[in-house]
């Protein structure tokens, strides 16, 4: 890939698997199927001579069966504060057209649904993590803690949306979305976060 570019930030997910997803150790989801939203705040980044700071993106896809033997379906969502030149930036990095972990979790959808700008609330509070996709989606998880109050957490799982960072673990509070022809709502189910580095291969 000739584009230079690269993101910083942190994300968090949740999805419809039991805590903790065993989607993560290549093994089948918790029901038939697996259904998610993600969100990233990047702190910072780049495409090229394009700032991108201070932007969210988020990604909903369903998995009709184990992660690795079917293909997803998924939609993106971006920032409606982006500028066009950002959007197409974005959209770019995220639809996996130039590389990086994005172009590699791209390899494993087979129906891209669309790319929507639209508002995105992306909320970090110490444990707690919230997301909202205009009237689409509302994700809130809350960190897990061990018997003596540190945070629960996996060291390099072999599939994650955010390779190289320890993944720290949570429950969902909530987990409700409604757009294209997908809806599902959830509570008490997987969640993720942590930071995130993604860049040009």
């Amino acid at each position: 890939m000739s584009e230079q570019w690269k993101l910083t930030g942190t994300y968090f997910e949740s999805c419809s698997c039991d805590v903790a997803c065993p989607c993560t150790f290549l093994s089948a989801p918790t029901k038939d199927d697996c259904s998610a939203v993600v969100g990233w705040h990047i702190d910072k980044g780049n495409f090229e001579k394009v700032n991108l700071d201070g932007l969210n993106v988020a990604l909903a896809l369903y998995s009709p069966g184990h992660m690795l033997e079917v293909k997803w379906r998924a939609a993106v969502y971006i920032d409606e504060t982006a500028s066009e030149e950002q959007k197409k930036a974005l959209t770019q990095i995220y639809t996996g057209q130039v590389g990086g972990l994005p172009g590699m979790l791209s390899t494993f959808i087979g129906e891209m649904l669309g790319v929507k700008s639209v508002p995105i609330t992306y909320e970090s509070n110490n444990k707690q993590r919230r997301l909202k996709i205009a009237d689409m989606a509302e994700v809130e998880i809350e960190g897990i803690q061990d018997q003596n109050g540190a945070d629960v957490s996996i060291n390099n799982p072999p599939l994650g949306v955010a390779p190289g960072y320890t993944l720290n673990v949570a429950k969902s509070k909530n987990l409700n979305y409604k757009d294209y022809d997908l809806q599902w709502e959830f509570s008490g189910t997987n969640g993720f976060y942590s930071a995130f580095t993604y860049q040009a291969d």
